[in-house]
């Protein structure tokens, strides 16, 4: 079942298109990658999303039926990137304050707050406040406050910004969590090894269009360039062939493109009869960064050559 289907939104600006007739869905429990350069749309989509903002045009479905501010919103968490907390508030207050805004008993709220401080381990910060946390422990208050009602979606601009690893992997494991408890996690960052290890499933956009929808692996596979990674000890005579092309050539490891007529079996017994001592063998995926400046970049030249003409 979809919890949210965007159907051809459009947000303009002044002549400004800042979302460009973008549709896509997301599956429940999923956790969904929003990728885009800055400028691309992201945070004024997400901000629709939220009812911060409606669509100049098109249509928000949420959890099946067309999305009411009024009515969902105390389903959703939002994490801004931009830090959202009162400074001279204590943090175990604050928490306790936010708790309530979004509909939660005095009660559920005190247990569901202590419950998150244990896991992240913030009990101590109780009565400290927000002005004397660092960016990170700032971080971790504002995942708990996103957090604490159990929404059914959760939205996360650039959550891991300022933690250090250690804690950076705590709340990795929390949103994990979170998305086998059925809860559906969109995951907005610039980093895309996070995503590649996190989500399930993708949409970039760029200048306020869609570039790109699918799941993580099979954009990896429809970008491969037909490389394969060669563990061998191989001499420079031997790469005299015309059915591959070099792409780095080290001591003990190869990188090679195949000719699109070329099956690695052929690969494979051509180096066999060259008495070649293969130790692994293995097709290299271009990245999800490769993939976004290759997508991202050709869209601006595009654009440029476009107004120029």
């Amino acid at each position: 079942m979809d919890i949210l289907e965007l159907q051809s939104l459009k947000k303009y600006f002044a002549t400004q298109k800042a979302v460009d007739d973008i549709s896509f869905n997301i599956k429940e429990g999923s956790i969904f990658g929003l990728l885009g350069p800055n400028g691309a749309g992201k945070t004024t989509l997400l901000r629709m999303i939220t009812g911060i903002f409606y669509p100049d045009s098109g249509n928000i479905i949420f959890n099946g039926k067309p999305f009411n501010p009024m009515d969902d919103i105390i389903n959703i968490g939002y994490m801004p990137e931009e830090r959202g907390l009162y400074k001279k508030m204590k943090i175990g207050e604050q928490a306790l304050y936010l708790a309530r805004l979004k509909g939660m008993s005095k009660n559920d709220a005190m247990v569901s707050v202590k419950k998150w401080f244990v896991k992240l381990e913030m009990e101590s910060w109780w009565n400290k406040k927000v002005e004397d946390l660092s960016k990170g422990m700032s971080q971790k208050l504002q995942f708990v406050t996103t957090v604490v009602h159990e929404p059914k979606l959760i939205i996360l601009d650039e959550p891991f910004s300022g933690l250090d690893p250690v804690n950076a992997n705590l709340i990795k494991e929390e949103i994990f969590n979170l998305s086998k408890n059925g809860s559906t996690i969109i995951f907005s960052t610039h980093r895309m090894e996070q995503v590649e290890e996190i989500c399930d499933h993708i949409v970039l956009i760029n200048k306020g269009q869609k570039l790109l929808d699918g799941t993580v692996q099979k954009i990896k596979q429809d970008f491969k360039e037909n490389i394969y990674k060669l563990d061998a000890k191989v001499m420079a005579e031997q790469l005299m062939t015309y059915i591959f092309d070099v792409v780095k050539f080290e001591p003990n490891q190869l990188l090679l493109k195949l000719q699109k007529e070329t099956t690695t079996n052929e690969l494979l017994k051509y180096f066999i009869n060259q008495n070649v001592a293969i130790h692994s063998f293995n097709e290299v995926l271009p990245s999800l960064n490769d993939i976004f400046i290759k997508l991202v970049e050709g869209t601006t030249a595009t654009r440029q050559f476009q107004n120029i003409n």
